[in-house]
């Protein structure tokens, strides 16, 4: 399942972060809309708005087919045949879909028969473990890979992460209408499936994750792409990685950079020793407990006040030395 997710950058970053190829083959920034119901988070938790993907043919009926508009929309999916008055009344949740039945139930049959694939936009998601009797938090994400800087890359000014490749989910969207008036509700679900090998001792389930412009294409193109065709993009991906974190993401209302920083934890007996390679060796500390550690509430520390460019700088120097090591011999 995802239960939480991640989506700190900006509006801008975000755009930049979803740039693609044009039918004409020109490189192209996907306008938004109403951006101004996108509020960042470090912690992200369904009823809040988040940024999603999709065809620009849902709004424009003579769009082209390959243009992209990014909008906020609600996590948690409300039903446009859902016909009670006020939207939160819904009585199942609706924030995840399961692709093995999504096509057996109403409430995600009929958007996908009327073509409403979206992609949901997040730097990662949050999954928890049972560790020693409680839960322990990961921050799972696509690897990150250094790149050279597009036509669209950040000015020098501009204190904000540029390469940060974010994580694409396969996701539902539809749009309610209040049987009273008013202004029409987005909303979205986000496709799960088996968990993939790396996290399958974390959880056994994941999102639908679409790795590379070639299924986000497929699945948004509802238009020449038809829904028995697009669900081929619908299984688990390897291409992940993931850290602990601290137990301060536990608490949806905390909204800081500390939920993502990398925490160091004892002894992980649940993850095989092939998947270990995917963790920092935890170093010796003086604090016995450092777990323990994690689980205090979140202070005001020099940690919690750096940028997040800084943050994900740390991060892809950690991948990249762990890349360049060789095995003894």
């Amino acid at each position: 399942m995802c239960g939480r997710t991640s989506c700190h950058l900006p509006v801008e970053a975000v755009r930049r972060a979803c740039r693609y190829i044009d039918s004409c083959g020109q490189e192209q920034l996907p306008d938004w809309k109403d951006e101004h119901k996108y509020f960042p988070s470090y912690n992200k938790s369904p009823q809040s708005n988040s940024p999603v993907l999709l065809s620009r043919l849902h709004f424009e009926k003579d769009a082209d087919p390959c243009d992209r508009v990014i909008a906020a929309m609600r996590w948690g999916l409300i039903p446009s045949w859902f016909r009670e008055a006020d939207a939160s009344k819904i009585q199942f949740n609706t924030s995840n879909c399961r692709s093995e039945t999504m096509m057996e139930r109403r409430s995600y049959k009929v958007p996908l028969e009327k073509g409403r694939r979206c992609v949901v936009l997040a730097d990662g998601f949050f999954e928890w473990q049972q560790f020693r009797g409680e839960k322990q938090p990961y921050f799972i994400y696509f690897p990150q890979i250094k790149t050279e800087k597009s036509f669209f890359s950040r000015s020098v000014e501009e204190e904000v992460w540029d390469d940060w490749r974010l994580l694409t989910m396969a996701g539902i969207f539809d749009c309610w209408e209040p049987p009273n008036g008013g202004e029409p509700l987005y909303s979205y679900t986000i496709i799960t499936v088996d968990s993939c090998k790396a996290l399958s001792d974390i959880h056994h389930r994941m999102p639908a994750l679409l790795d590379g412009e070639e299924a986000i294409a497929k699945w948004l193109d509802f238009g020449e792409v038809p829904i028995q065709e697009a669900l081929k993009v619908i299984h688990p991906v390897e291409n992940i990685t993931f850290h602990p974190v601290s137990t301060v993401v536990n608490n949806s209302l905390n909204n800081t950079p500390q939920c993502l920083e990398p925490v160091e934890i004892e002894e992980m007996p649940y993850i095989s020793p092939s998947r270990r390679k995917m963790m920092s060796k935890s170093p010796p500390k003086e604090d016995p407990d450092p777990l323990k550690r994690s689980r205090q509430p979140a202070q005001k520390s020099s940690s919690s006040k750096r940028g997040s460019a800084e943050l994900m700088e740390r991060w892809l120097k950690k991948h990249e030395a762990r890349h360049n090591k060789r095995p003894k011999i």
